[in-house]
């Protein structure tokens, strides 16, 4: 199992070093919505609250709400950025320190109320928008921790990023062709999901169809994706092109679909 919290703390520092070097108007490829000064004051805000969180003792909406009220307020310039986020990146991983994978903590997927929980989302967190610093500062991206944290992301995108929608009610996932393996050539395993659809309508009386994934342990795949850890990852979570495909070709754009719409 990769070490979560050595991953937070080493990208997050190369994340720093990278975007301060890069022009604060520079647009960031990845989130477009966003210039290189709005990517750092992204993840500082990302890592007060979960330090809040963890530092509350947070379980309930209420809680996270009153955290997310507390948040600091955004400075007028990078200098005062970094330092909040120097500060709240110490403060996240101290928490994670103190803190047992099993505890009770806020999250805001519902199958996944642990502390466990933020210190894998966190490490996620942290190495792709470190890949996105490197692309707004324009310099090539270097690898991630390790193949064994990127077919962890894999898992990490489908069982927690993806799996909103099941747990609205009402809701059902719609099978699009068959299961297709995401697998990691360097590390010799794969990861099968399935390819669909959500439909249901929301509380608000709004019909959805939106394209989704779930995972399929152990069904035989009709269509493969395949390339170094690292490639399937960074393409699974928009940052990178496709690694190598076959098989169904229908199996295979169900899930292209699925990935072009976003996580969560």
């Amino acid at each position: 199992m990769p070490n979560y919290l050595t991953v937070i703390e080493d990208e997050s520092d190369r994340f720093l070093a990278t975007v301060l070097a890069a022009d604060p108007g520079a647009r960031v490829p990845t989130c477009p919505d966003w210039n290189a000064s709005d990517l750092l004051w992204h993840l500082t805000e990302v890592h007060a609250f979960w330090a809040g969180i963890l530092g509350s003792g947070a379980v309930t909406e209420e809680e996270s709400d009153a955290v997310d009220a507390a948040k600091p307020a955004r400075p007028d310039n990078a200098e005062a950025t970094a330092a909040i986020f120097r500060e709240q990146t110490a403060e996240l991983l101290a928490q994670l320190r103190r803190r047992r994978d099993d505890e009770p903590a806020w999250f805001w997927l519902d199958t996944a109320q642990t502390v466990g929980s933020t210190r894998r989302m966190q490490a996620h967190e942290a190495t792709m928008h470190r890949l996105d610093a490197e692309l707004a500062a324009g310099v090539p991206t270097t690898p991630v921790s390790s193949p064994e944290l990127a077919m962890a992301g894999v898992a990490h995108g489908v069982e927690v990023m993806w799996a909103w929608w099941g747990t609205l009610p009402g809701f059902t996932f719609v099978p699009s062709g068959g299961p297709v393996e995401l697998f990691g050539e360097d590390l010799g395993e794969g990861y099968v999901v399935q390819p669909g659809r959500w439909q249901g309508v929301g509380q608000s009386g709004k019909s959805y169809d939106e394209p989704g994934v779930v995972a399929a342990p152990g069904a035989p795949p009709v269509a493969k994706v395949s390339g170094s850890a690292e490639q399937v990852y960074r393409w699974l979570w928009g940052r990178g092109e496709r690694p190598s495909a076959s098989g169904d070709e229908a199996s295979l754009a169900a899930l292209t679909e699925a990935r072009n719409a976003g996580m969560q």
